[in-house]
């Protein structure tokens, strides 16, 4: 079985981890659109439009199945894959929501996430119609701290405790990691947040697609990123804990 993956940048290599612990024989492909990445600050129209383009070159490739491991595309267009794609296709806001709704206890959750995801209310509005408080932060600095490789250490602990202070002093006791990026900063934060409990939705949606999954294949990676960059390599090496070769294609953007 081949799985296809795309994320409108690097941060989606957390999900394609995930899925690749979960199920270690299935091929895995892997579309960075590094090129017009971050979504988060287009329009709905163009955000569909690139996601469209990245899960069809996804689809040239054969694949059964596949993730948009982006919380803006998640956001703005899954319903529309859904209707256009003939495999099937899944987003990571809907396993982080039911995750949270899972765990919760207090009825009061936590979303923290990038200004594209936040703004969407696409999380808010699934918590809400379940009954669930809301407090949403966005945390712009979290993804160059990221790929910056700062994922430890003071200026981590700061910015942590800059975005998350207030909510820490709500009451919740849930929190979802709504940005791709962010379970690199799992530790850092829920040192910071003690006793409540994250959610990483690159775990959560690895197991929400379980029963589409059969485990086998050969066990292959092929990453393809939309443009280089001296990052990739880094956050490959930091995400996947390993060095792995890439390939970049200019042809599939159309600016």
């Amino acid at each position: 079985m081949k799985i296809g993956v795309f994320d409108s940048g690097i941060g989606g290599l957390t999900v394609l981890k995930a899925i690749r612990e979960r199920y270690p024989k299935v091929d895995l492909l892997y579309l960075g659109d590094t090129a017009r990445v971050p979504y988060g600050s287009k329009s709905k129209e163009t955000v569909q439009r690139y996601s469209i383009e990245c899960a069809e070159f996804l689809l040239g490739h054969d694949v059964d199945l596949v993730v948009v491991a982006c919380n803006t595309a998640s956001a703005y267009a899954l319903d529309l894959l859904r209707e256009r794609l003939p495999v099937e296709v899944f987003g990571v806001i809907e396993p982080g929501v039911e995750e949270a709704l899972r765990v919760c206890t207090s009825g009061k959750v936590g979303v923290i996430g990038t200004r594209g995801t936040i703004s969407s209310g696409a999380y808010q509005n699934l918590l809400q119609k379940k009954g669930v408080k809301v407090l949403a932060k966005a945390c712009p600095l979290f993804v160059p701290l990221v790929e910056e490789g700062m994922v430890r250490g003071p200026v981590a602990e700061l910015l942590v405790e800059h975005y998350l202070k207030d909510l820490k002093e709500s009451g919740i006791d849930t929190l979802i990691l709504g940005c791709t990026h962010y379970p690199l900063l799992k530790d850092v934060i829920q040192a910071y947040m003690d006793g409540t409990v994250i959610v990483d939705s690159a775990h959560a949606t690895a197991r929400w697609i379980e029963r589409y999954v059969k485990d086998e294949g050969n066990s292959s990676l092929s990453l393809y990123f939309t443009d280089d960059s001296p990052i990739i390599p880094n956050m490959i090496r930091l995400i996947l804990g390993e060095d792995h070769p890439y390939e970049v294609i200019s042809t599939l953007c159309r600016l």
